[in-house]
């Protein structure tokens, strides 16, 4: 039994791996690794290994930021009422609250505008900004949304409201006629690095701002901020971002504003050791719950206040919403799998479109997510809103699900996003029509490996080497997220100390031991163990418990090496033995001897 694909990566060049292991004295798989990321020399791996905030791009290198950061200090010289306007999202509600905070540092006339995901849906609205002309407002700086706002940023020149739109998604045709835009994706703009989340833009516009003024480092103090939003936007943690997500992590580990640290204690755990794949799991649904199922501005409330007493409040009101939300997942979850079920041809669709006008808003981009995970193709969820069907699309990895929904534009009223994720409306009595042509784009595009649920090993390795400089080393490559993911590797012939069990609702816990070849006996740079054991632990592999049995099997184990106190690190004698999280499991039987 196993339940997916095992695909080792390309090999790197021989030459370079020994070369590169011998410069940073190393071993030869973790060399092998640091090649196929694109790191071949010393040099290389010292930026990887000691990101520095040296190396962040000049802020003015975007297309339109000379532009928008002068009219942002002509506004607060000017004492004119400036609105931040941003999205109800992990990244929107960082982004605004970095924004926000920035500019009042500076003694601006600013609030913030967060739409109601609910009644007003994503981005600008024409209602908005009705309503923000009233108050007096001279600039918007939209943040994380805004860049296809083509209508309602041509309404709010007709008020004599400018409009810097800060953003990360994919432009459409036609740009809108704001007063500076600053996107890097956006035709025309030369900025060196892409993949910025809507955070790290408006990062890069506080900076210009700073720089300006005679203080470029102002912005520093907001990177947790722009970590949280990378973290949890998904962006890939390469270049830039990966030296703002490093940074920030440590702010936010050695000194967290008041609304961070509170939002981590509900959560029920402790600043110190924080990774990035915890913010993903942990602290990044609190934050989205609250826009899900109400008012976002009270995230931005919780991210600027100094109040440590109204944080804690702001924080319950944020886990009460999450503890919610996930009772609302569950049973639409729970509903759509049964509709696949009774309703989709999982041979012939390649991907699935669903609708019920009774699931809530907020949730069903978590739950298409989900069901990119258990039936691996891409997804759409609608539900019903002011008679139309909105809602949101995820997609496999590796496949541009915003180009496959351009390809069907003229179905829908609206779309937007990006690869990996979008937002849709269609007409109801179109969605039959919109499920036959997305499918048709789908099979044009992907192929059959494509919608196979594959694993990519970076290593085949031995437990021998998994030695504390190993684990140490391994470390130092976090933080880890797309584009530089947690390293994943195979061993084969593993034996298993005691049966193992059954822990959760679904996962298997074991005990596991490699004994060393001869190899690794005599003279080897590793340690020179007999056997190496490490507790594992197997996530939604719980059917496997029953399936192996230790007299009798033999399993080869693609895996991680999880090396966070927080995830199961033990310390003995000074050493580190890490705990192998299982990806999947081949059970073999054991060759008499």
């Amino acid at each position: 039994m196993q339940k997916k694909r095992w695909k080792f990566k390309e090999t790197p060049q021989d030459n370079l791996v020994l070369a590169l292991a011998d410069s940073l004295n190393i071993s030869t798989s973790l060399a092998s690794i640091l090649v196929s990321r694109g790191i071949t020399n010393f040099f290389e791996a010292k930026s990887y290994f000691r990101p520095s905030l040296e190396s962040l791009h000049d802020p003015f290198l975007m297309d339109g930021m000379a532009e928008a950061s002068f009219r942002v200090i002509n506004a607060i010289t000017g004492n004119e009422k400036i609105c931040v306007y941003g999205d109800y999202d992990v990244d929107g509600t960082c982004s605004a609250s970095l924004m926000y905070l920035f500019l009042k540092e500076l003694g601006a006339n600013v609030e913030t505008y967060i739409p109601n995901r609910i009644t007003e849906g994503y981005g600008i609205s024409l209602a908005s900004i009705d309503y923000l002309k009233e108050k007096g407002i001279k600039l918007i700086i939209s943040v994380d949304c805004g860049i296809t706002a083509v209508e309602e940023i041509d309404h709010a020149n007709t008020y004599g409201i400018d409009t810097i739109v800060c953003d990360h998604h994919q432009p459409k045709d036609i740009l809108p006629n704001a007063f500076a835009i600053l996107d890097p994706i956006k035709p025309g703009c030369k900025y060196p690095f892409k993949h910025l989340s809507g955070a790290g833009v408006a990062f890069k516009l506080a900076r210009a701002v700073g720089s300006r003024i005679g203080n470029k480092e102002m912005a520093l103090k907001y990177l947790d901020l722009v970590a949280l939003a990378g973290a949890a936007d998904i962006v890939p943690l390469i270049d830039e971002n990966r030296i703002l997500v490093k940074e920030g992590l440590e702010l936010i580990n050695t000194n967290p504003r008041p609304g961070i640290r509170a939002l981590i204690r509900a959560a029920k755990m402790e600043p110190g050791n924080l990774t990035a794949g915890q913010i993903v799991f942990t602290i990044a649904p609190r934050i989205n719950a609250v826009g899900r199922l109400g008012d976002a501005s009270r995230a931005v409330e919780l991210f600027t206040t100094e109040d440590p007493q109204k944080a804690e409040e702001l924080a319950m009101v944020l886990e009460d919403e999450n503890l919610q939300r996930r009772k609302i997942d569950e049973m639409t979850f729970s509903h759509a799998v049964s509709l696949v079920e009774q309703n989709c041809d999982l041979d012939t669709e390649y991907g699935l479109v669903l609708h019920d006008e009774n699931w809530h808003p907020g949730v069903i981009g978590i739950v298409a997510s989900r069901l990119v995970e258990k039936f691996h193709k891409p997804s759409i969820m609608l539900t019903t809103i002011d008679g139309i069907a909105k809602g949101s699309a995820r997609s496999v990895p590796g496949f541009n699900i915003y180009e496959a929904l351009q390809a069907c534009d003229d179905l829908l009223l609206q779309f937007g996003g990006h690869e990996a994720a979008a937002g849709l409306a269609v007409e109801i009595d179109k969605i039959d029509e919109f499920k036959r042509r997305f499918n048709a784009v789908l099979k044009q595009n992907l192929t059959e490996n494509d919608i196979l649920p594959e694993i990519q090993i970076d290593a085949k390795i031995h437990f021998s080497e998994i030695t504390p400089k190993f684990v140490r080393i391994l470390n130092q490559f976090s933080p880890f997220g797309p584009g530089n993911l947690r390293p994943v590797f195979m061993s084969e012939n593993v034996t298993l100390v005691h049966q193992p069990r059954l822990v959760g609702t679904n996962h298997l816990s074991a005990t596991l031991k490699q004994t060393s070849p001869a190899i690794y006996g005599n003279g080897s740079p590793y340690e020179r163990d007999k056997e190496k054991v490490f507790d594992a632990i197997g996530f939604n592999l719980g059917s496997y418990v029953d399936a192996i049995d230790k007299e009798k099997n033999l399993i080869d184990i693609v895996y991680t090496i999880e090396i966070s106190p927080a995830n199961g690190t033990k310390f003995k004698d000074g050493k580190l033995y890490p705990q192998i999280r299982i990806k999947d499991i081949l059970v073999k039987e054991r060759i008499p001897t």
